[in-house]
């Protein structure tokens, strides 16, 4: 029993934990969140956003980063945890 579980199970796990890591590597892109804080400084810059808009969205973004951050951590780490 043991045997078929290793066999049928193994490979189906492997599959699915590459595809969770895929997921939140894509979802939580470090250097995408990045782009976007400079954008979003660059169009501050050129006047084409408000210094309300702009501190607004520098907020949102950096705390986005943050998260991110923490999610590339643990995913390096090994910590990920799934909760049902």
């Amino acid at each position: 029993m043991f045997i078929l579980d290793d066999l049928l199970l193994r490979p189906f796990v492997g599959i699915v934990d590459a595809l969770h890591t895929m997921a939140l590597d894509e979802l939580y892109d470090i250097e995408a969140i990045q782009d976007d804080l400079k954008e979003n400084q660059l169009l501050y810059e050129l006047g084409e956003r408000s210094e309300s808009e702009y501190r607004t969205q520098k907020d949102e973004l950096e705390a986005e980063l943050e998260i991110a951050r923490e999610v590339h951590e643990r995913l390096t780490s090994g910590r990920i945890e799934v909760k049902r």
